[in-house]
């Protein structure tokens, strides 16, 4: 399904890194395959061979190497049409001389690619992150910059707090990311899926948040389209389809055969929808996310 601008497919959640300069300290030899570095040709290849247009880079690192890297491959390669990266939000301050960096074209030749700030909140130690007031008075200067805000792996410790966070501070806009990792897979406790869903439910009642069908290989989970299906229905049932965003989460899924496979079986679950639920989440819904002129990218464009 490849076309014009306005129903190209866009992959709103893919990755790369390159540890030359350090970093991503959570790329170890237990990760097997993803124990390398990920770079754009490889990524470009993959997508072009699932018909896929257009991607979003999202951060690896709570570094700002890792966003000005993301910025120059996105400079470099023109399917790379936006950038979720990362500013110090615990420190109000710095987040704001970082974001009023970026919008001087200081920090990257790469203008007007960033289009979103995520912190790996799932490994951070502390539970009340997106509560402290530093990190609010931050998200309200990510909001006042045009940019919206990607929340990784919610579940357990930080989907409410996203909600509250939403709450707080209803221009910006707030992404789960992978439907906030529900506890489906191994071990499945059906308290702990109920706790979720009510959860998830509570966070898609804000009108500013979205969230991504994406991430779903979830640990001693079938993955099918049947499987994953289940869980799109439950997400469209809670935030509709003008809401939700394909993502593949490459290369996250090499360790699960890569790319083709893991389009198969989200393509799969999602052809079961209408023409325009499916225009919609594999890219309508991106365009207008992330890239949609009244978002205000930092900067200008890639061309």
């Amino acid at each position: 399904m490849s076309g014009t601008a306005s129903t190209r497919v866009i992959d709103a959640h893919l990755h790369l890194w390159d540890r030359a300069d350090g970093g991503y300290g959570w790329v170890t030899p237990e990760l097997g395959p993803l124990h390398r570095d990920f770079g754009a040709d490889e990524a470009g290849v993959a997508l072009r061979e699932a018909g896929v247009d257009a991607a979003i880079l999202v951060q690896a690192d709570d570094t700002l190497a890792d966003t000005r890297f993301m910025l120059d491959q996105a400079r470099a390669n023109d399917w790379i049409v936006g950038v979720v990266g990362w500013v110090r939000l615990d420190d109000e301050a710095e987040a704001a001389a970082q974001l009023d960096g970026f919008a001087e074209g200081g920090a990257s030749d790469a203008a007007g690619l960033l289009r979103g700030i995520r912190h790996l909140v799932h490994d951070d130690p502390r539970d009340d992150f997106l509560d402290l007031p530093a990190v609010r008075a931050s998200l309200r200067r990510v909001a006042a910059h045009g940019l919206v805000f990607d929340v990784p792996d919610a579940w357990p410790r930080h989907l409410a707090a996203a909600g509250r966070a939403a709450a707080a501070v209803p221009e910006l806009t707030v992404v789960i990311d992978h439907l906030a990792k529900p506890p489906a897979g191994e071990g499945f406790d059906s308290e702990a899926f109920a706790a979720w869903e009510a959860e998830f439910r509570r966070v898609a009642e804000l009108p500013n948040t979205v969230a991504k069908f994406s991430g779903l290989h979830l640990p001693g989970a079938s993955f099918t389209a049947d499987s994953v299906g289940r869980l799109l229905d439950l997400a469209l049932d809670a935030f509709g389809a003008d809401r939700l965003l394909y993502g593949g989460d490459w290369p996250m899924s090499v360790p699960h055969g890569g790319y083709a496979p893991t389009w198969a079986v989200m393509r799969a679950a999602l052809d079961r929808l209408s023409a325009a639920e499916r225009t919609a989440i594999l890219g309508a819904n991106a365009e207008r996310v992330y890239l949609a002129s009244e978002v205000g990218a930092i900067g200008g464009s890639n061309g």
